[in-house]
């Protein structure tokens, strides 16, 4: 796919790609437990001692077409078939070219770049003190393994909170998202997905995250995490256009309607209920892990309209 930014950055704007890496291919399985092909849900977090760990159960759709598939299975724990160790892998040097926001408008990986440090900026100005960047977003094929344990490309963007990384298969938004789940394509959606993995990071630095008790249905801690996720990704993008680089230049030059609009359509397109009704046919609320999608595009836009930790707070409502 032809890489094609509706967003704009500015091309004065100096890159910083010292905490994105790339860990190239890793061979073998990456610990899904279960059988069969799966479908990831976007925007999981890992727990140590394995992706499915103690934090928050990631529930995976089967696709299966009969009667009854609908969820379970996960990630266990290791490796599995000996997957790119993480901590010890060999940076590719895929982000050594992106320098400026002229190659962010050009490339895809550099763009990613930007938003990186776009994110940056925004959560250190938001939180001063309190704030530590995620440790690294690491890019990588095949499988990988990570201070949560084992995973691989089926399980989508997830963050760890005990390595404090982001881990994307970059292959998953034309694969998964696009193509299997019906989501929309390019410009801001890789974005709001990269927004979302930062936001569990804060969740992670302000100790929300702690609140999650691994049960699921719509009002369940695991769906309150992930949609204050959304929310942090919100707040981001009302802000985008006022980020800078370590030289005081604005790294968005522009972010429209059409922008935001995409950041919407992914996340109804990663709801519970959308991935429910297209995998299996049928809708169980009391599986849910991620949120239905108009909860989804309804927790973004109370972040972008409100722009505050407070109006994020998923944790203190009676209702999401």
């Amino acid at each position: 796919m032809a890489y094609i930014a509706v967003m704009r950055f500015n091309p004065k704007a100096r890159l910083d790609s010292s905490r994105v890496s790339d860990a190239g291919r890793g061979s073998g399985g990456g610990g899904l437990g279960g059988g069969g092909s799966r479908l990831p849900i976007p925007g999981g977090v890992a727990g140590g001692g394995g992706v499915i760990g103690v934090i928050v159960v990631v529930v995976f759709i089967a696709i299966q077409l009969f009667s009854g598939s609908g969820g379970g299975g996960g990630l266990g724990g290791g490796t599995g078939g000996g997957g790119l160790d993480a901590s010890r892998f060999s940076d590719t040097g895929r982000y050594a070219s992106c320098k400026t926001g002229a190659d962010a408008n050009k490339s895809a990986d550099c763009a990613r770049v930007a938003v990186e440090n776009s994110l940056r900026d925004f959560w250190g100005d938001t939180l001063g003190d309190e704030f530590t960047p995620v440790d690294q977003v690491v890019t990588f094929e095949g499988s990988i393994g990570t201070g949560c344990g084992g995973a691989d490309s089926s399980v989508g963007p997830f963050y760890c909170p005990s390595d404090q990384r982001i881990y994307l298969d970059s292959g998953f938004f034309d694969e998964v998202l696009e193509r299997q789940l019906g989501g929309p394509d390019g410009g801001f959606v890789e974005p709001y997905v990269l927004a979302h993995e930062y936001g569990h990071h804060i969740s992670n630095l302000i100790g929300t995250i702690g609140n999650v008790k691994g049960d699921t249905g719509p009002q369940s801690s695991g769906v309150r995490l992930e949609l204050q996720a959304d929310c942090f990704a919100g707040m981001w993008a009302r802000s985008a256009t006022e980020t800078e680089d370590a030289d005081g230049n604005v790294l968005f030059a522009e972010l429209n309607q059409q922008d935001i609009d995409l950041a919407l359509e992914a996340a109804a397109a990663v709801g519970d209920d959308r991935i429910q009704k297209k995998t299996t046919g049928q809708v169980d609320s009391e599986t849910w892990t991620h949120g239905s999608a108009a909860n989804r595009q309804k927790w973004f836009g109370i972040g972008f309209e409100q722009g505050s930790l407070d109006a994020c707070d998923t944790f203190s409502v009676d209702k999401v």
